[in-house]
């Protein structure tokens, strides 16, 4: 008999960016360039963003793919969802939001985690990867610059790409 999975308690966090909604928006959305705040991968859709799109974070080389989901909501420019499954783990998917409100002349971000199993390999890299995706986030759009994380990211990409799983390699991973 399999044991059903405890979820974790969603999580939130929230960070003040001073920009506006808009930048933030088109920031986070972009499908064409490596993001340093989403660990220097390029996000990749056969049609663009949009619900029940397939989508997949892939490495700059484009031959590992590091995240693959499914777009739950697209609501421009103040709410972006979709499944979340990291391709080095065995783990289910969980839920991720961004959710943008204008407040105070920028944009306040929210980064919501969901439905991941309490105590996974996942859930844990999901609750350690808020900060940097918000820190980055937040940097590129106050200033056009990632945080230091996110460039010494960019510098590490070529090394990661060295040590990714033979199960992370784009062809097992189609759009």
């Amino acid at each position: 008999m399999t044991e059903t999975p405890t979820y974790a308690e969603k999580s939130i966090h929230r960070t003040f960016i001073e920009a506006p909604v808009e930048t933030v928006w088109s920031i986070l959305v972009a499908t064409d360039k490596p993001l340093p705040f989403f660990f220097g991968s390029i996000c990749d859709t056969r049609d663009g963003l949009k619900p029940g799109a397939n989508m997949r974070m892939v490495h700059p080389n484009r031959k590992i793919a590091m995240v693959v989901g499914q777009v739950l909501a697209f609501e421009p420019p103040y709410r972006y969802s979709h499944t979340f499954k990291m391709t080095n783990l065995d783990d289910d998917p969980c839920t991720v939001t961004y959710e943008l409100r204008e407040k105070d002349g920028g944009t306040e971000f929210d980064l919501i985690i969901e439905n991941a199993i309490e105590g996974s390999k996942l859930h844990k890299e999901m609750l350690g990867a808020q900060g940097f995706i918000a820190q980055n986030l937040k940097a590129l759009a106050e200033n056009g610059k990632p945080a230091f994380s996110g460039k010494m990211v960019g510098v590490m990409a070529p090394v990661i790409a060295l040590f990714a799983k033979k199960q992370q390699r784009i062809e097992h991973w189609p759009l």
